[in-house]
């Protein structure tokens, strides 16, 4: 299973491929246009993007080069058209794969797998620090078999720590792999957001059980002594 993100502006399209994606197993989410689609891919990293050439806002190369600006999530472009003259410019724009209309689920679900094989970015099981475990998946984090209430990039900054145990990580690169922003200025984000999480965590700054500062550096998550 894999986060979907669908930008398509036809909604029997989006609506049939929605419906057929998650009866494969897959989570979907979809948008009708380029901007708004260029915000979810941003806000919710989802793990590929099937991405409509035809929408109404923007060309879907010029919207993929502004994704290519702010992230590396796999993306496969459909379109009608199938030349080479029309492909080459989104391959190298970027796109991962392509998919010619029509297409089924089942075809776009094969090109999907395909992708995340050679990207690397399959969404792996549940990742174990002591009594916490985050779902990539189901975005779903439990500490002691108690769900936690994570926002959204709550979430993702504990997956991405989660995902280097006893690992120091700089501000720079969390602001950097999970906000997508340069470092500069927006390192008070980051003490929030690592505020919030301990305190879902029931732990504080001063006595730590999974978020340890080192001071200078940066932060990592550590299995409690």
């Amino acid at each position: 299973m894999a986060d979907i993100l669908l930008i398509e502006d036809d909604v029997a399209i989006r609506t049939a491929l929605s419906r057929g994606l998650r009866e494969l197993g897959h989570a979907v989410t979809s948008s009708p246009t380029a901007l708004d689609g260029l915000r979810l891919a941003v806000e919710d990293r989802p793990d590929l993007i099937v991405l409509d050439l035809g929408l109404p806002d923007l060309d879907g190369v010029d919207m993929l080069r502004m994704l290519r600006a702010v992230s590396r999530v796999p993306v496969i472009v459909a379109t009608a058209r199938d030349g080479d003259a029309e492909m080459v410019p989104v391959l190298d724009a970027g796109a991962d794969d392509y998919v010619v209309k029509p297409y089924s689920s089942a075809q776009l679900d094969a090109r999907i797998r395909a992708v995340l094989r050679r990207s690397g970015d399959a969404p792996p099981g549940p990742l174990e620090v002591g009594g916490l475990s985050v779902d990539p998946r189901a975005r779903v984090a439990t500490l002691d078999g108690e769900t936690l209430d994570l926002t959204p990039r709550e979430f993702d900054v504990l997956h991405y720590l989660a995902a280097r145990p006893g690992e120091v990580v700089t501000k720079r690169e969390l602001l950097t792999e999970v906000w997508q922003l340069p470092y500069g200025g927006a390192d008070k984000t980051v003490d929030v957001h690592l505020s919030w999480l301990r305190r879902k965590l029931g732990e504080t700054a001063s006595e730590p059980r999974y978020l340890h500062t080192v001071r200078g550096v940066g932060v990592k998550l550590v299995e409690p002594s």
